[in-house]
C-alpha cells in the first residue's frame, strides 16, 4: 500500500505515517518519544521519595513540588504518579536521565582536549554501547581535524570511508561534497577565506535595517 492509502487506512497523518514507515526498526521511533523532555522530569526524584514516604495524593504533591518551582499543572503530576498506582504500589529508585540528542551532539562537536572530564567519560561510554555512534564520532572528528588543520588531502579518503559505511545520512553529506570536489578541496586546504566579505556584507544587512525608512543611499555610503 501507498504511504497515502495507509493513512486513510488508520486515520494517520500522512508525516506520521512516513515517519514510521522510514524508522528501521520500532526502537527509532520510541527512543525519539523519550527523549523528550517533561515538565515533571526535573521533580520526580521528589515525588519517588515522597510517594514511597506513603503520600500517595496528588493535589498535596503537587502542591508541594509548587514550592519548589514546578510550573505545571497537578494532571500531569496525576499522569506520572499513575502507573505506580496500577503497579505494587512502590516507585522505583530514580535512575540518572539519559543525555539529550544536543547534549551528545555537542560532546561530538566539541574537540576532544575542551571536552570536560565527565562529559567526555559519558560520550565514551555511549560510543562503548553503540557502534553506528562510534563509528559517527570517529568521522566527524575526522572531518574536523581536516577543516582546522587545513588537511585537504585527506578528503577522498574521507569521503570513500563514510560512503562505504551505513550511516545514510553523513553518506549522503559526503556525496554532495563529492559534487563540488574541487571546490570542497581548496576551502580544505587554501590559506584563504571570504569571512571577511560575509562579515562586511551581514554589517551593511543591519545598518540597511536599522535605518530603514530613516535615510538614503547617500547617508549609506558616508557609513
Amino acid at each position: 500500500m501507498s504511504k497515502a492509502a495507509i493513512g486513510r487506512k488508520l486515520g494517520l497523518h500522512q508525516a506520521t505515517v512516513r515517519k514510521l514507515v522510514n524508522a528501521r526498526s520500532a526502537d527509532d521511533v520510541v527512543a525519539k518519544s523519550l527523549q523528550r523532555a517533561h515538565v515533571v522530569d526535573p521533580y520526580v526524584g521528589y515525588l519517588h521519595r515522597r510517594w514511597n514516604e506513603g503520600i500517595r495524593n496528588a493535589a498535596q504533591l503537587h502542591r508541594e513540588i509548587q514550592k519548589l518551582g514546578y510550573p505545571g499543572g497537578e494532571l500531569a503530576v496525576q499522569r506520572h504518579l499513575r502507573r505506580y498506582r496500577t503497579g505494587r504500589g512502590h516507585a522505583p529508585a530514580v535512575g540518572p536521565k539519559p543525555p539529550s540528542v544536543r547534549e551528545v551532539t555537542s560532546w561530538i562537536m566539541t574537540h576532544p582536549e575542551h571536552l570536560r572530564d565527565s562529559d567526555a567519560e559519558k560520550l565514551h561510554r555511549l560510543r562503548e554501547r553503540d557502534p553506528e555512534l562510534d563509528r559517527l564520532t570517529g568521522h566527524v572528528r575526522k572531518f574536523a581535524v581536516m577543516m582546522t588543520a587545513r588537511h585537504g588531502d585527506r578528503l577522498e579518503e574521507w569521503i570513500a570511508g563514510v560512503e562505504h559505511d551505513t550511516l545514510a545520512p553523513l553518506a549522503g553529506f559526503a556525496r554532495n561534497l563529492r559534487r563540488d570536489f574541487d571546490a570542497v578541496h581548496n576551502g580544505l586546504t587554501l590559506p584563504y577565506s571570504s569571512g571577511a566579505v560575509e562579515g562586511t556584507v551581514n554589517r551593511l544587512k543591519m545598518l540597511k535595517r536599522q535605518m530603514f525608512g530613516r535615510a538614503g543611499l547617500d547617508l549609506l555610503r558616508i557609513l
